[in-house]
């Protein structure tokens, strides 16, 4: 059930819940997911990376086709999407592949520009028939590093967010409000009364990036105040990680990838129990 991030956004916001959004860098991390998504019945996202290429993870003319082979075949909504997408090109080659949606982040140029660069990424999704995400405000480290994002100079402006919105016509908007991309040191405080503002705004679903990490509370906080999908991806492949270390030394690559596959899939119910309203799977 191959669909767009604007028709998955619709279910959420019609149940007052977030949908989950993953990256799935290799086989093993795309079939954990849309096994989980499966069990739950819940629908869910998929995401390449733009980074997943420079960290020598796979690439998009390998890894797309294949989430969108998947995504055809599982009985729940799936979103193929591209995140963090840095170049316009890199966005037109990822919907060229068959993404239903992409991520424009330009959060790292003047506002203008990233302004100017998302309205032609709405251009280019729009004739592809895609959604648009885009970012203001910054979540700092990307995937893979150890973060604790506390600098509110870097949080999302709530008028700015506005503004964006309505020059831009983007289908989702990532904000920052204390959230960071890679595994906390500390437990991340989040800035409540600042999404309540964004939310009450801004007329499009909001996306909490760095969602890896954040308590349940805070998950059921964020998703009241108007979050509808939660990027999530580091403790999943820790707890992947954290599986494959607890093997004996007699094993093959394949107990490995079949391990590694079974706790992601465990740890990506209970985030999207989470998210979809539910209470965590044991």
């Amino acid at each position: 059930m191959l669909v767009t991030l604007k028709n998955i956004l619709r279910i959420a916001e019609a149940r007052g819940c977030a949908v989950g959004s993953f990256n799935t860098p290799n086989m093993a991390t795309l079939r954990a997911v849309l096994q989980a998504a499966e069990e739950l019945g819940e629908p869910v996202v998929v995401m390449h990376a733009q980074i997943h290429e420079e960290m020598g993870l796979c690439k998009m003319e390998e890894i797309v086709p294949v989430m969108r082979l998947l995504a055809d075949r599982a009985s729940v909504p799936v979103c193929v999407h591209l995140d963090h997408g840095t170049d316009l090109s890199y966005l037109r080659w990822g919907l060229d592949l068959g993404c239903t949606s992409v991520m424009y982040d330009g959060s790292a140029l003047d506002p203008e520009t990233n302004c100017a660069n998302t309205c032609i990424a709405r251009e280019i999704s729009l004739r592809c028939g895609a959604s648009l995400e885009a970012e203001i405000g910054s979540m700092g480290a990307r995937e893979s590093a150890v973060s604790g994002n506390t600098d509110e100079s870097l949080f999302t402006d709530p008028a700015d967010a506005e503004a964006f919105v309505n020059r831009t016509g983007v289908d989702a908007l990532a904000c920052a409000f204390g959230t960071a991309h890679g595994l906390y040191v500390k437990q991340p405080k989040l800035d409540f009364e600042r999404l309540a503002k964004i939310r009450s705004i801004v007329n499009v679903p909001l996306v909490m990036h760095g969602g890896s990490g954040v308590s349940t509370d805070d998950y059921r906080k964020v998703i009241s105040l108007g979050i509808r999908k939660i990027n999530y991806y580091t403790y999943m492949a820790k707890a992947g990680g954290a599986a494959v270390q607890e093997l004996s030394d007699q094993m093959f690559f394949h107990d490995i990838e079949i391990t590694a596959t079974e706790a992601m899939k465990q740890n990506a119910k209970s985030a999207m129990a989470v998210f979809g309203g539910r209470d965590p799977q044991p």
